[in-house]
């Protein structure tokens, strides 16, 4: 325990620092020894106040996630932390928090049962538990809103984004940003301060008329079908309504309830899921990655315009050409206007111009396999040896882009998901040489990306469109059998999917769709009718529904005209379906092929497939994803 806090005076000022490297996490040892130095203080005659820090990086990142899993498990009884937090606050003495790196979470709650609070100008505080299927356990509900007023104490509980110091300072939060050495300010603070328990602050409890309806509905619209952020605002409101006491119990009533219940378990399944897929099993620790500084893009469009913003977001200059100078042309004019601050790092030229000097090349030209083979061909006689080349297909055998080069160790698909430069998921893609050391760099460049990469198999379609394929397909034998397609795709959004597979088809393109059946050897079912008739969704206004100027998808009466005749046509038997037999049948196909892709060796893990649907594909992430939800873990 000694090992977690470290101690020294400052003259008459106890210095406390927490000591639980990378981050600070209130793991078990650190509330209990924070307490204990704070008690040990307060009998001690020779020091006057008390600063609390963190050593190395951060202030207190938060609660010990793992710990978690052991409460529901039964391997450990209950947290203690609010206790531990209210017997800091009832210090005797004053206790400054000196806020470096981040405060969220649990490390927030702690720095509010201090007395005051100083931050560097570059600290971040959070409430982000919703993030986890959670609220605030330890009072955070509860003393937030009597820093900072109910709306605001609402909106990081109930949304979980930080709030950086400056906005932390005018909201009440932080009492001081300062300069210089932070300990040393909070501790010249900490000389004259007085004693000033959180707790005690009733003045901004006021709940004005209509907020708890207006963030319900927010939390409706952004969290959809999530139990957390409700609670969240329950319980910032129960704050303005109850004694300080009786709202930490209400407070702590609906957290217990929330971490024994389904939706937390899943979500944090997924946020231990998100650093398991950067783990290769087999991959020996010391293959070092290739250092990735420059980047080159063939291909302006829509994908290579995202990957090159990507790039340019993470400091990484880019090199963007395209066989089309009007292309080009567009998408430079659109980075200078859309993200200025991004356009400096992304160099337009023409042909090959200076790819010898990038390190990783990425193609995302139009998705058809022979053009592909022409570029990898082009691209194997123009870049440097040790430069990574790598695919945007989001389908195509990455091994026949191998073949076409005398380097096919130095080969991987990397398949962004549109928009590239938002989307979290990165699918790197190995093919039969792609090496080890090509591996490591593409998961290290997932993360200086901001994004999560996932190692998959190749095979067509890999693991997000080919377990898709048959998800959409039965979605498209359920409307061949009756079922209206408004129907099947509100059933999946009830379900928690971000969209119906049929309107994701108009979004995408059912001319895309075609040509991923026609190259997978497959038929269209219906989906073909829509194609020969020039429906390809979205992009003209009309596929498997009808689209208005606000892109938002209407009934079209031509589809059940075309559908119907179909059906004659087919003599396809027709049912009544429920939503429930809906979602069954449709999540149903995508669980079938995630088990096989997993016999296959597509997929790692099952959590790999997890990953990429949550991330990728608008899987609720409160379920887990496809192959938690079914039990396959």
């Amino acid at each position: 325990m000694d090992n977690f806090i470290l101690t020294r005076r400052d003259g008459d000022v106890l210095v406390v620092l927490v000591n639980n490297p990378p981050v600070n996490a209130l793991s078990p040892g650190v509330p209990e020894g924070l307490v204990e130095a704070v008690k040990a203080a307060a009998a001690d005659d020779a020091v006057r106040a008390i600063v609390v820090a963190g050593e190395g990086r951060t202030f207190i990142a938060g609660f010990d996630i793992k710990e978690f899993t052991k409460i529901t498990s039964g391997e450990r009884k209950g947290i203690q932390l609010a206790d531990q937090v209210q017997q800091i606050e009832n210090c005797p003495k004053p206790v400054v928090m000196a806020l470096h790196g981040t405060a969220l979470g649990g490390g927030l709650e702690v720095a509010m049962g201090g007395h005051w609070r100083v931050a560097a100008p570059t600290a971040q505080v959070g409430q982000p538990e919703v993030k986890l299927g959670l609220i605030p356990g330890a009072g955070g509900t509860q003393r937030l809103p009597r820093l900072c007023g109910p709306r605001l104490a609402m909106e990081m509980c109930a949304f979980g984004e930080p709030i950086p110091a400056k906005a932390a300072l005018e909201a009440g939060i932080v009492d001081r940003i300062v300069q210089g050495d932070l300990i040393t300010a909070a501790v010249d603070f900490a000389k004259t301060a007085t004693v000033r328990r959180t707790r005690d602050r009733n003045e901004f409890l006021k709940l004005d008329n209509g907020l708890v309806e207006e963030m319900n509905g927010r939390a409706a619209k952004q969290m959809r079908g999530q139990l957390a952020p409700v609670a969240a605002i329950q319980a910032v409101a129960a704050a303005c309504e109850k004694p300080f006491d009786e709202g930490i119990a209400y407070e702590r009533q609906l957290f217990d309830t929330l971490l024994t219940g389904e939706q937390s378990k899943a979500m944090i399944h997924v946020f231990f899921g998100e650093r398991a897929v950067a783990k290769i099993p087999g991959l020996s620790k010391d293959v070092q990655p290739v250092a990735i500084k420059k980047a080159a893009i063939v291909g302006a469009g829509t994908m290579g315009r995202g990957i090159a913003l990507a790039y340019a977001g993470a400091g990484i200059p880019v090199l963007l050409t395209d066989t089309d100078a009007r292309t080009l042309g567009q998408t430079m004019t659109a980075i200078q206007q859309r993200h200025p601050e991004r356009s400096a790092l992304v160099e337009p030229v023409t042909g090959f111009r200076g790819f010898e000097t990038a390190d990783i090349i990425v193609e995302a030209v139009f998705e058809d396999l022979e053009l592909k083979k022409k570029v990898f061909a082009e691209l194997d006689g123009v870049a440097r040896q040790g430069a990574i080349l790598a695919s945007n297909t989001s389908t195509l055998d990455i091994d026949a882009l191998a073949n076409m080069t005398k380097r096919p160790e130095w080969v991987v698909g990397h398949h962004f998901f549109s928009p590239a430069h938002v989307m979290r998921l990165l699918e790197i893609v190995r093919g039969k040489g792609t090496t080890d050391t090509v591996l490591a760099a593409s998961l290290d460049l997932a993360r200086r990306l901001k994004k999560v990469g996932v190692i998959a198999g190749n095979k067509f379609g890999f693991i997000g469109n080919a377990m898709f394929g048959p998800y959409r397909e039965a979605a498209i034998r359920i409307v061949e059998q009756g079922a209206a397609p408004a129907m099947v795709d509100a059933a999946l959004r009830a379900f928690g999917m971000a969209m119906g597979p049929l309107e994701v088809s108009d979004l995408a393109g059912v001319d895309v769709a075609h040509r991923v059946r026609v190259a997978a050897g497959k038929t269209g079912g219906f989906e073909e009718v829509l194609y020969q008739h020039g429906r390809y969704g979205q992009k003209t206004r009309k596929g498997w529904f009808r689209y208005g100027e606000e892109r938002k998808p209407i009934h079209d009466a031509e589809v059940d005209r075309l559908l119907h005749e179909y059906v004659a046509q087919h003599d396809i038997p027709q049912r009544s379906v429920s939503e429930s037999e809906i979602v069954s049948e449709c999540v149903g196909a995508l669980i079938e092929h995630g088990k096989r892709l997993l016999d296959e060796g597509v997929a790692l893990r099952p959590v790999d497939i997890d990953i990429v649907y949550v991330f990728g594909f608008g899987f609720p992430v409160w379920r887990g994803g496809p192959m938690y939800g079914a039990g396959i873990k």
